[in-house]
Order: C-alpha cells, then sequence, then structure tokens
C-alpha cells in the first residue's frame, strides 16, 4: 500500500471522530452509530497513530478534543458534510429524494404528524427510507449545517446559509388541572382568562418558548420554571397537577384530547397564539428540488389531518 495513503483517514474514522467530539464519549458515540465501542475505539487509535497526533484527552470521567483535535474537527465536518452531498446528487440521479432522507423534527411533529407523513411518502416512493431524528430546531439547525441532517421540519429562522419553505401554522391550545376553573368551560380562551396564571411551556430553545413568553407577557401573567425541557407529555402532567396552565401545539393538543376524553384542552383565541412550521434545507444542498417536493407533499399530509378531525377541533 501506498505510504502515503496508508496515513489518511477514512471517510469512517473521520465519522467516528465527529461523533466522539459531540458526544464528549465513546459508549455514547458507539450507541449513536450502532457500533461496538472496542471498535470505535481501535479505529480512532489507527487513525491517530497514522496521522502521529492525539485527538483526545481520555480520561475515566471524561473525553475531551485536544488542541489538535480542536483544530481538526471544523474540517471534518465539512469533509462529511460534502461526502453527503456528493451522495446525495447521485441519490437524485435515481429519482426524487433516492433511497434515504436525514430529517430532523420537532417532538410533536415526529410522533403526531411523520406517522401518517410516512405512509404517504412510502406510497409515493417505495425506496425510501426516512431516517428522523427529534429535537430543538436550534438544535437539529446545528446539524444540518454540519451536513447530519438533509432536512429539517421546524421553526422558520433568518438564517442566510438556510432556505426554507412554509408548511402550515400550529394554532396553540391550553389546559389546566381539572378544578381549575379554565376547564370546566368550553370554547376559546381569550388572554385576559389566563392573567395572574403562571404558564408552562417548553425549554428557551423551542421556539414554542419564545411564543408562550410573549402571550404570557400580554396577559400579564408569566411563565413558569418548574419544568423546562423538551417533553410536551411533562408539560402537560404539570399543568394536570396544579403547577399552571400548559400551553400546547395543536398536533399534541388535539391528538391527546381525541386519545383521551377526560383530557380538557381549550384553544387560545388570540392572533399571537400560533406556530408557524417550515421546512427547512441547507441553500448549498443539492437536494433543494427534492425539498420543495417533499414541502409539498407534507403540506398535503396536514390537510389530511384536519379533514380528520372532529368539527369541534377545527
Amino acid at each position: 500500500m501506498d505510504q502515503q495513503a496508508s496515513r489518511r483517514p477514512s471517510l469512517r474514522q473521520l465519522q467516528y471522530f465527529v461523533a466522539v467530539a459531540d458526544h464528549a464519549a465513546f459508549g455514547r458515540a458507539a450507541r449513536a452509530l450502532a457500533v461496538s465501542q472496542p471498535s470505535l475505539s481501535k479505529q480512532l487509535a489507527t487513525m491517530e497513530h497514522a496521522l502521529g497526533v492525539v485527538l483526545f484527552e481520555r480520561t475515566s470521567r471524561k473525553v475531551r478534543l485536544t488542541a489538535v483535535g480542536e483544530r481538526l474537527l471544523p474540517r471534518a465536518r465539512e469533509i462529511l458534510k460534502e461526502m453527503q452531498d456528493f451522495t446525495a446528487i447521485a441519490r437524485g440521479a435515481s429519482g426524487p429524494f433516492g433511497d434515504k432522507l436525514a430529517i430532523g423534527v420537532l417532538p410533536s411533529i415526529g410522533a403526531y404528524f411523520m406517522p401518517i407523513a410516512n405512509r404517504r411518502l412510502h406510497q409515493l416512493y417505495p425506496r425510501l427510507r426516512l431516517a428522523v431524528r427529534e429535537g430543538a430546531t436550534v438544535q437539529l439547525l446545528d446539524m444540518l449545517r454540519e451536513g447530519r441532517l438533509d432536512a429539517v421540519i421546524g421553526s422558520p429562522v433568518a438564517d442566510p446559509d438556510v432556505s426554507s419553505a412554509p408548511l402550515f401554522s400550529e394554532t396553540l391550545w391550553a389546559c389546566a388541572a381539572a378544578d381549575d376553573p379554565l376547564s370546566a368551560a368550553e370554547g376559546p380562551i381569550k388572554l385576559p382568562d389566563l392573567a395572574g396564571k403562571p404558564m408552562l411551556s417548553l425549554s428557551s430553545e423551542f421556539q414554542l418558548a419564545t411564543i408562550v413568553a410573549g402571550l404570557a407577557r400580554e396577559a400579564g401573567t408569566h411563565i413558569s420554571r418548574d419544568y423546562q425541557g423538551g417533553s410536551l407529555d411533562a408539560v402537560r402532567q404539570m399543568a394536570v397537577m396544579g403547577a399552571g396552565v400548559a400551553v400546547l401545539p395543536s398536533l399534541y393538543a388535539l391528538a391527546e384530547a381525541v386519545r383521551d376524553p377526560e383530557f380538557v384542552v381549550r384553544r387560545i383565541d388570540h392572533a399571537d397564539a400560533r406556530h408557524d412550521i417550515a421546512l427547512l434545507w441547507r441553500k448549498t444542498s443539492p437536494l433543494e428540488d427534492d425539498c420543495l417536493r417533499l414541502a409539498a407533499h407534507l403540506v398535503e399530509v396536514k390537510r389530511e389531518i384536519v379533514t380528520a378531525r372532529p368539527d369541534r377541533f377545527r
């Protein structure tokens, strides 16, 4: 083998290097990549030996990048992104989307929208396999920029490196404890009805939290700090236990109301009580035409969901 070629890291080794840097642990990185930890460690050791550098400081408690590792990480990300784009062009030559699309989604989208979207897309493109990753838009956009995702279904953003297509707008709904007066009535809630009642929402990584904070200010109340995280179920349970009023996006709220007749949920009647959802992708992505086609399909999926709901939930 050519001696110079033997010093070049493989794409797999670069992938392992980036994964360990992202997870700050060999075990978590191995699980995320679905490989054994000994195999991952061996590949990285081989890469370090071939390059003649140490990429990580290894301790019993944490893995940390060395100075040279910090310098090499952005280049490794760029190489992997270029390879993904290269592969995407080849995939596109075989038909819309090729055979795989890596997409990031908000939690409510993943649980209550993607199952229906998956069925529709599978009927249209039987060879297509969706790899879905849930998270906050901020986190998913980082993965998009790094080339680890092809597209994101999330909150619209003003980013010169990101293109987007609007999909739909979710109305926002409120729920409270069973003995709260809000749960004893039906129909929309006006903001003055929420005055003095703490509002519960997701953590600040989610655009929903910013929207809810604005509604809270206008209603003359505040955001409760009893829960900050990424689970709508947890937000709902805190409200049911009397910690405040949960503000929930319609995909989640209405699906749960249909599933559980005891779950009382009421729409917030205000122009700002809405959460816009868009499809996002890199401006430089070779999949732009595919993403625009995907956006049109996703708009149709939302129409199907709305049509299937009882009249009182529209």
